[in-house]
């Protein structure tokens, strides 16, 4: 029987600590069943993302053991960052890969998310196709205030949006001091992670083309996206998760980004992929700057080597 394979791109909130990053990213690698595709830490947004495929089982048990060392090393009274989050182990995505269903890996979404809590008492959110409401199939409703503002929502039982915001599974109705919550969730598409880079340091400019191009601010409803500075390097950048690749391609929301930088008389001077990307998501790209016609994946040689 054909083996099942499920994608797993969990984050945690920390990406400075080297000693702690390895730790965590230790319990997925050399596992039986498991690939720890890669581990992309952030310095400036003090996260790390994993990329890791899987099957079901061994996979559960893998994250599983990822979120309890990511549990005992990261403090949530103490960390701090550019990038939203609400807990230690901030989000446990899961998506369909190989021969198998989103029931499938909705039903494992819900383990997880279950085990978590009863092994740790950790506050619990479910996402994406596990969401108890509409809203909260957006992690970034979910997030919204970050740890700070949602923990201090959730200390007031009275607030008009505290049953909306909730945990789905808690001890008290609120985030954990130390531990924050998690978000688990199961979904069709994940997210790709894509950064385009700008020869100007006025990051004022990322933002305006930011505000422009993702969904709630009049932009494409498969984007989010953000304008910052990386301190590392020189310009500003429009930081982007794409939620869907395949409606709203990579080229053209760079070729947005393009646009709208040369209204302000800004170039670009780059792109980046963060983490992997589906090899079809790469294949539009190549049809659409080379005008290719009746181009097939089948013409790539490498291709007939994936098992």
């Amino acid at each position: 029987m054909e083996k099942k394979f499920i994608l797993a791109v969990p984050n945690f909130s920390e990406g400075r600590d080297e000693e702690v990053i390895n730790k965590v990213a230790d319990t997925i690698r050399n596992k039986e069943g498991v690939k720890l595709v890669t581990c992309e830490p952030e310095h400036d947004f003090n996260r790390t993302v994993l990329t890791i495929i899987g099957e079901p089982q061994p996979l559960k048990e893998a994250l599983l053991e990822m979120a309890k060392t990511t549990y005992e090393n990261v403090d949530m009274t103490k960390q701090e960052g550019t990038h939203p989050r609400i807990g230690a182990q901030d989000t446990i995505p899961l998506f369909p890969l190989h021969n198998i269903e989103l029931d499938e890996v909705k039903e494992l979404a819900e383990e997880i998310g279950q085990e978590l809590f009863d092994k740790y008492q950790v506050p619990i959110f479910f996402s994406g196709a596990n969401a108890r409401t509409e809203n909260k199939k957006s992690i970034s409703y979910i997030r919204k205030g970050q740890y700070e503002g949602l923990k201090a929502l959730l200390e007031d039982s009275s607030n008009p949006d505290y049953d909306e915001r909730k945990p789905d599974l808690s001890v008290d109705g609120k985030l954990s001091d130390k531990l924050g919550a998690t978000i688990v969730s199961a979904d069709m598409e994940g997210l790709t992670a894509y950064n385009v880079f700008l020869d100007t340091e006025d990051v004022s400019i990322a933002k305006k083309i930011s505000k422009a191009l993702r969904g709630p601010s009049g932009g494409f409803s498969t984007i989010r996206s953000v304008g910052i500075k990386f301190p590392e390097r020189e310009g500003v950048v429009v930081s982007m998760n794409l939620f869907n690749c395949e409606e709203t391609p990579i080229y053209r929301a760079f070729e947005f980004v393009r646009r709208e930088a040369e209204s302000y008389g800004v170039q670009v001077t780059g792109s980046e992929l963060v983490g992997p990307v589906k090899l079809d998501y790469l294949l539009n790209n190549l049809r659409y700057y080379l005008r290719l016609e009746g181009f097939d994946k089948d013409q790539i040689l490498e291709y007939h080597l994936m098992g």
